[in-house]
């Protein structure tokens, strides 16, 4: 049940004129909705509402993670430093190695740190979703779900075999028809659900046109790993002679309502057709700078005035770190500019994850608008001296400055202490789980290296 809260005595951020700015005042929260923002109080006003004082605290819309793979997090210190093709040769295997309860239990600890991180929307395309889909969901955070769609038997892949079998790709398509009807637009519309095609190169055109069948009849997003790997855009080009974006527009697959994650190898005249179909760019730059900065054609994307989000992708859930690499690549492209803003980053972060995903209720803090909230501690060190916290936030903030995360009107994190989950039951397990799919995976007897554990 949703409490009512009055948030008093906290600076907010507001989008007034689409830039966050910092403001003074309290917000008032009834039902999961903020119903007022005032910046004066009387004795009697909004009588019945629980005061939460947050003297010396930043109220900030809760981070939008627009491309995670929370399973994934399995992987963490581990393929970041080995050479080879990490989809298929170890994150393919490794989702299919984890038992339903391995998958629930590293979900669990990526909600864990999401929530820890101020971030009250994740976008988790992966398979087998709807195991851990429940114990993510208990956590309450706001979910979009998707089960990562192909029709090429991506299990082979690693091996060097590119098979198209259409009974593989069913099986994806059923598990996605299994989580709308289970899922999607339940707990008040917290989850729903989003169509993935996992990537151009393991997608046939009958695969791709499933899925936008599929999103049509639901009326949903979708989502694709665009230009992600090099074995993707070789793939493409001896199967269809073209680029993958080329081969998703001969499809009909591009368009407003798509959320295209990487774009690595995408080419300047790439970038134009994304532009003109007004196609959005989920960028995961920490995850896709772990060997170097990430080499996507950042400028041409920039000056074509993509709508871009961001997401942190595998390994982790800290949407800070994403901001922060995002910021120093872009500036980059500009070679050392201050294009952009530490305001543009934390609106990709925010305001244009709520975009992308169609959801006109979340990434700003206004009237009316879902109170998905995360808190930071202006008295942190990261937080001082303060000129600009927009400026401190993007730059130097991280997960240790947020105090508390709300979603739907409800605390999932208080002073700094996770309500949903026990923390350190939910880091047992977790651990326990990894090393024992470590063990599995290194027991297949695979020619791809197997990471050790140093025991500390």
């Amino acid at each position: 049940m949703n409490t009512r809260y009055l948030i008093s005595n906290a600076a907010h951020v507001a989008h007034d004129d689409g830039a966050p700015v910092v403001r003074g005042g309290h917000i008032a929260i009834d039902g999961g909705q903020i119903v007022a923002i005032t910046d004066t109080l009387n004795g009697t006003d909004f009588a019945g509402f629980e005061p939460v004082d947050m003297s010396g605290r930043l109220v900030m819309p809760g981070l939008i993670n627009s491309h995670t793979h929370a399973v994934l997090l399995a992987l963490r210190g581990t393929i970041e430093d080995i050479e080879g093709n990490l989809v298929y040769q170890y994150m393919v295997p490794v989702s299919y190695l984890l038992t339903p309860e391995d998958r629930t239990a590293i979900a669990r600890l990526a909600c864990a740190e999401a929530i820890r991180s101020g971030t009250t929307t994740m976008v988790d395309p992966l398979r087998h979703v709807a195991d851990y889909a429940p114990g993510m969901i208990d956590t309450g955070m706001r979910l979009w779900l998707a089960e990562s769609c192909a029709d090429a038997v991506t299990t082979e892949i690693g091996a060097g075999t590119y098979r198209f079998d259409r009974a593989f790709g069913e099986t994806f398509l059923d598990r996605t028809r299994d989580l709308i009807e289970r899922f999607h637009g339940t707990e008040n519309d917290r989850v729903r659900v989003i169509m993935a095609a996992h990537a151009p190169d393991n997608c046939s055109p009958w695969m791709l046109d499933q899925v936008t069948e599929l999103a049509r009849k639901h009326g949903l997003r979708r989502t694709i790993h665009l230009s992600q790997i090099i074995s993707e855009k070789l793939q493409v080009e001896k199967l269809h002679g073209c680029t993958s974006t080329e081969y998703l527009a001969k499809n009909g697959f591009l368009g407003e309502d798509l959320l295209a994650v990487h774009w690595t190898f995408c080419n300047e005249s790439d970038v134009a057709t994304l532009a003109e179909t007004k196609t959005r760019l989920v960028h995961s730059p920490a995850s896709m700078s772990a060997k170097g900065p990430h080499p996507l054609p950042m400028k041409a994307i920039l000056d074509a005035g993509i709508d871009i989000s961001i997401g942190t992708d595998n390994m982790t859930e800290d949407m800070f770190q994403a901001m922060k690499t995002a910021l120093v690549l872009h500036r980059g492209a500009y070679q050392r500019s201050v294009t952009p803003t530490p305001g543009d980053v934390f609106n990709y972060a925010t305001i244009n994850g709520a975009r992308a995903l169609g959801h006109d209720g979340i990434g700003t803090i206004a009237v009316g608008k879902k109170a998905d909230l995360a808190v930071v501690n202006l008295t942190a060190p990261a937080m001082v001296p303060r000129i600009s916290a927009i400026s401190n936030l993007v730059h130097y903030g991280h997960p240790g400055i947020v105090t508390d995360t709300m979603v739907d009107g409800r605390f999932l994190m208080r002073d700094g202490v996770l309500l949903t989950i026990d923390e350190a039951a939910a880091a047992e397990e977790a651990q326990a789980v990894t090393q024992s799919m470590w063990e599995r995976f290194a027991a297949k007897g695979t020619d791809v290296p197997v990471p050790t554990q140093d025991m500390i």
